[in-house]
């Protein structure tokens, strides 16, 4: 166990300490100040700007804004749809892969365009080099882009003065691609190169296996520069099946560090660019606090229940080492799963199906809670200041004062959008999870019963509804019920709440600003950092505490 420990605190040290610069340095990008990659990028994004025409040259209002991500959002959809359905007459096809389902099409275009990556199919045996390559890698850098941008108009809305325009989305997905996320992502797929981790246009070879002798095919591709974004961008989808517990994915402990970092890297540089662009860090910090106090909280309980998970006992001694890699064993697997489902990212290095009732229950939690701890790239940032702004508005009423933010009044309308982000996914999941059940085949869908297939049931639309892509791996998920209900479930709670975020930006930035006074509630002390944790944790329990009493919990006492 203490070496669990040492390697887990490298981690958070290596973490944090690569986190501020990022920060800094996607501070300068948005602010349009000058990088070091400034004189190499600029030309080609001037080039881009000149593409577009007049789109690309004007602020926008909140309609406008709304609009453009939702056109481009559809744009993208309609081209990887129609890029998975004809598949079989794309290029970069060796194995002759034929086109997907409708039902899969539709789900597998929504997943990637909402930043979930929900997979329903195994990556190897169902997608070409070509889709792989070209359609779900370059998704998997535009819906992170879209997240950020979102997030940088919530951010303008506070900075802003009396003016209801907030910034240009062309502008805004251009800089964050070109400057942060293609940079960025090149380096981390070079040093997975470096550790075997598979790059190539080339078919699967034949071997001969090294037990029965037999033939078999190991299947190739593109894998590390879709691992990069996929990590980085808190997207998730692997290009094999079996996700970064594949070791052409995640070969080893450096890659599995490598890759761990890059899955909290930009979330948490984006919370000290917060701290720069509105010229507070200790609004920053304030966020970096709770986030890791959630995070470090939610690791030891899931490590602690994998290593001493009583049901194991007559097993293997105490610990749970079923579904798990034994290169990473119970420290990094436990440490991946916390990352994984507290920023929307849903890759895995093992099997979360396997984990204890308990190991099983955290991670659900911190989807449920809507992925704000750390969360998604831009879209976990802008859920946890929604719920500052609900904590504030609550501590306001208890006092008889008008809550404010940032010297931003917070006024009825301003709740309603943070209802809206706050409410949506939390719905989206337990309604999808009573339809589901509903349905009379429900039960043929699923390969474990009673409590722990409830849990498996939930799981998912947890995931789907939180834009996180993991999955308990019980449930049959290639359905054309399950394929169709999901990819309606990922594109309402994607859209729905960005689009609220960014009506509240805009309401934002037409207020004066609002002279801090002696009555002016603190947002950077203790006290408001434990009334925080204490709303972001009274919402998660009192939404889902009868849904896990009936899943991981009942499975926890019926396994002592």
């Amino acid at each position: 166990m203490s070496a669990i420990i040492i390697q887990q605190a490298i981690f958070f040290i290596a973490l944090i300490g690569l986190a501020i610069p990022l920060g800094f340095y996607i501070h300068k990008v948005m602010t349009n100040q000058k990088t070091f990659l400034t004189r190499m990028i600029s030309p080609i994004e001037t080039k881009i700007y000149q593409f577009l025409g007049m789109p690309a040259q004007k602020e926008m209002t909140a309609k406008q804004y709304g609009l453009s991500v939702l056109f481009f959002s559809f744009f993208s959809f309609v081209i990887l749809m129609a890029m998975l359905l004809g598949q079989g007459f794309l290029p970069l096809n060796p194995e002759k892969l034929p086109g997907t389902s409708f039902s899969l099409a539709f789900n597998t275009a929504a997943s990637f365009i909402t930043n979930t990556n929900w997979q329903a199919y195994s990556g190897e045996e169902t997608l070409s080099i070509f889709t792989q390559a070209f359609g779900l890698t370059v998704q998997n850098f535009v819906s992170a882009g879209v997240g950020i941008a979102v997030l940088f108009v919530l951010l303008r809305g506070f900075t802003n003065r009396t003016t209801k325009h907030i910034g240009n989305f062309w502008q805004d997905l251009t800089k964050i691609i070109l400057y942060v996320l293609v940079p960025v992502s090149f380096i981390v797929s070079l040093v997975l190169i470096s550790q075997g981790v598979v790059q190539t246009f080339a078919s699967s070879v034949e071997t001969t296996s090294l037990e029965l002798g037999q033939k078999i095919f190991l299947p190739l591709g593109t894998v590390a520069s879709q691992v990069a974004i996929k990590q980085l961008g808190t997207n998730g989808g692997g290009y094999f099946g079996a996700n970064s517990a594949h070791p052409f994915e995640n070969p080893n402990l450096i890659s599995n560090f490598i890759e761990n970092i890059s899955i909290l890297l930009i979330p948490a540089a984006l919370i000290v660019a917060f701290g720069l662009f509105v010229k507070d860090w200790k609004q920053g910090r304030t966020i970096m606090i709770v986030s890791l106090g959630f995070l470090i909280a939610a690791l030891v309980g899931v490590t602690l229940s994998e290593y001493y998970g009583p049901q194991f006992a007559h097993v293997i001694g105490q610990m749970n080492l079923e579904g798990k890699e034994t290169r990473f064993g119970i420290g990094w697997s436990s440490l991946w799963a916390v990352s994984t489902t507290a920023a929307s990212n849903g890759s895995i290095n093992a099997m979360l199906d396997s984990f204890t009732p308990l190991g099983g229950l955290i991670p659900m939690f911190l989807m449920q809670l809507g992925e704000i701890i750390f969360g998604g790239a831009g879209s976990g940032l802008y859920g946890m200041i929604v719920f500052i702004l609900l904590a504030i508005f609550i501590a306001g009423l208890l006092v008889g004062r008008t809550p404010e933010y940032l010297g931003k009044k917070i006024e009825p309308f301003d709740m309603k959008m943070a209802c809206l982000v706050i409410l949506t996914p939390l719905l989206l999941t337990l309604i999808g999870t009573m339809l589901f059940i509903l349905n009379p085949q429900a039960m043929s869908w699923l390969n474990n019963q009673g409590p722990h297939g409830f849990s498996e049931i939930l799981y998912a639309f947890s995931s789907l509804a939180n834009n996180n892509g993991s999955a308990f791996a019980g449930l049959t998920t290639d359905t054309t019920f399950l394929n169709i209900l999901g990819g309606i479930i990922m594109i309402l709670s994607r859209f729905i709440p960005m689009l609220a975020v960014i009506y509240l930006a805009s309401n934002l930035g037409k207020k004066k600003v609002v002279a801090t006074g002696s009555g002016t509630l603190s947002t950077t002390n203790a006290t408001f950092v434990t009334m925080l944790i204490i709303v972001i944790l009274v919402i998660g329990a009192l939404s889902f505490l009868p849904s896990m009493a009936l899943g991981p919990i009942a499975e926890h006492f019926m396994t002592k």
